[in-house]
């Protein structure tokens, strides 16, 4: 027996194991073949019945990223006849007794030898063929989430979404056909009205309307300093760095308020509740009732009674009730009247 009888020849999707003769054999094992991240193995076991067997090879990937599998398999034997005199093009049936048996797995997810088993009732004693024809591979999410293509990985939507993001944000920084001019308190930028009124129904109300921003190609945002108004063009073209959203925090939470770009709100909500400290917990307060910001409102309420930082910082506090909102504070001494009875 040469090493041909245990090599299953393969093209990007496709392996065939061809099997000159099993008679003598009870078991067979193929050497290793690569389709997709994985090498795979094939298995003859003959007893009463034949079983295929097809899995990937033990190993680190395996383990940690099963594949999940569609896939045909097909079984092709061909046995001669008599002998028979055919013209050309021409085929004489009687010459070959074909087995053509297939089995079509979907979505199925493969570690061990035990999870793909194909048992064939035909006893095949010549020379048949299996051919593995792989539809998709997948692999298994670490995490729980959704299962991803290995041939579709170098073209997912997120890549083209990050490409399409990048073109954006080098379309602001470099002033590609920029067609409108955006004046701050200490400078003055260009960005492109198409770009705003998909983000903003505010903008998107200047430009469809004759308004003086439509007919002179302006927009004064003189409550924003030039390095605020970077930051929230930035934002508005999905370019914003991690510390300059950060940084400006507080004035991208006005114009998210002011253009009416809600997930830019949302943004500065979820964030400003993460660093609540003494030195800015009043300040936010303000802001929660301003903007109705519930969850930071709460927050700040929390953290000032609950946990009596408002003891921390008395000075500060008095000062905030002498110039805060009546509202507000009737609602801050509410949560620390309701904080003394639970004592």
């Amino acid at each position: 027996m040469t090493d041909n009888a245990y090599r299953v020849n393969t093209t990007s999707r496709l392996a065939q194991w061809r099997i000159d003769n099993l008679a003598s054999c009870t078991y067979r094992k193929s050497d290793p073949f690569k389709i997709g991240k994985w090498n795979w193995r094939l298995v003859l076991e003959k007893n009463r019945t034949l079983l295929i067997k097809l899995y990937p090879d033990i190993s680190g990937l395996t383990k940690d990223n099963p594949p999940i599998a569609s896939f045909i398999i097909r079984v092709v034997s061909s046995f001669g006849g008599r002998k028979a005199l055919v013209h050309p093009g021409e085929f004489d049936s009687s010459i070959f007794i074909f087995y053509y048996m297939i089995s079509e797995v979907r979505d199925k997810q493969l570690k061990s030898s035990d999870d793909f088993i194909w048992a064939l009732e035909v006893p095949l004693t010549g020379r048949f063929i299996i051919d593995v024809e792989f539809l998709d591979l997948k692999s298994a999410s670490p995490n729980g989430g959704e299962s991803c293509s290995v041939w579709t990985e170098g073209f997912t939507q997120n890549d083209l979404r990050s490409t399409a993001i990048s073109s954006l944000g080098r379309m602001l920084t470099e002033s590609i056909h920029t067609d409108i001019i955006i004046n701050a308190s200490d400078g003055s930028i260009g960005a492109h009205r198409a770009v705003l009124a998909a983000r903003s129904p505010v903008f998107q109300g200047m430009f469809s309307h004759d308004l003086k921003e439509k007919e002179m190609s302006v927009i004064n945002i003189s409550d924003m300093s030039i390095e605020a108004c970077q930051a929230f063009l930035n934002y508005v073209y999905g370019n914003i760095q991690e510390q300059n959203f950060l940084t400006h925090r507080l004035d991208l939470l006005k114009a998210a308020e002011k253009y009416d770009v809600m997930d830019l709100k949302e943004a500065c909500h979820e964030s400003l509740l993460q660093d609540i400290d003494t030195n800015n917990v009043l300040e936010r307060l303000q802001y929660a009732s301003l903007y109705h910001l519930s969850k930071l409102k709460i927050g700040c309420m929390q953290y000032l009674v609950r946990f009596g930082k408002i003891f921390d910082i008395v000075d500060e506090f008095d000062a905030f009730v002498q110039s805060a909102d009546r509202e507000l504070i009737g609602e801050v001494f509410s949560e620390i009247l309701s904080a003394w009875k639970g004592f």
